[in-house]
């Protein structure tokens, strides 16, 4: 990589730290066309990274939310083992198929994110959170690590909004 795309690339990162950061998620499906189009990196590649990239970044926002109390253990880690095993199948697929296939699925899950996040929702104002379906959430998680498995890019409106 040339020092320019280094420094474009860097740039460009801490934008998707803030995006994560302001909206809780998007890293992912930001940073691997950033790491292909801009840092040169071969798709697979590109993904992987961003997947330990967006990982370790998620994880310094857990411990922030778990010490103000938000985190709903039981459904996170209900969600994430089902996430964890829906990437693995993903992961696996995604050996199988061209970098150019994984490109374009990438660009049809960020077609299907920016629909879901432009659609209204009802607003949800709850004193206290429904009881998640634990079904819902094991399906979701699936789906979900799939995605990122594949693709390097999650679901997280789309999760957020039907987990509740």
């Amino acid at each position: 990589m040339t020092p320019t795309a280094t420094i474009a690339v860097l740039a460009l990162a801490l934008l998707v730290g803030i995006s994560l950061g302001l909206l809780g998620g998007g890293g992912s499906i930001l940073a691997v066309p950033i790491l292909t189009a801009v840092g040169g990196v071969e798709p697979r590649a590109a993904i992987a990274s961003s997947l330990l990239i967006v990982g370790t970044t998620s994880a310094l926002g857990l411990l922030q939310h778990a010490r103000a109390g938000r985190v709903r253990w039981r459904v996170g880690v209900v969600f994430g083992a089902a996430g964890v095993v829906g990437a693995l199948v993903g992961g696996l697929l995604g050996r199988t198929l061209p970098p150019g296939v994984l490109m374009v699925l990438l660009a049809g899950t960020m077609i299907a994110a920016a629909v879901a996040m432009l659609r209204r929702r009802p607003r949800h104002d709850r004193a206290e959170p429904a009881r998640p379906r634990i079904a819902l959430v094991l399906v979701l998680g699936t789906v979900v690590g799939s995605l990122a498995g594949l693709v390097g890019a999650g679901g997280r409106p789309y999760v957020v909004s039907q987990a509740k």
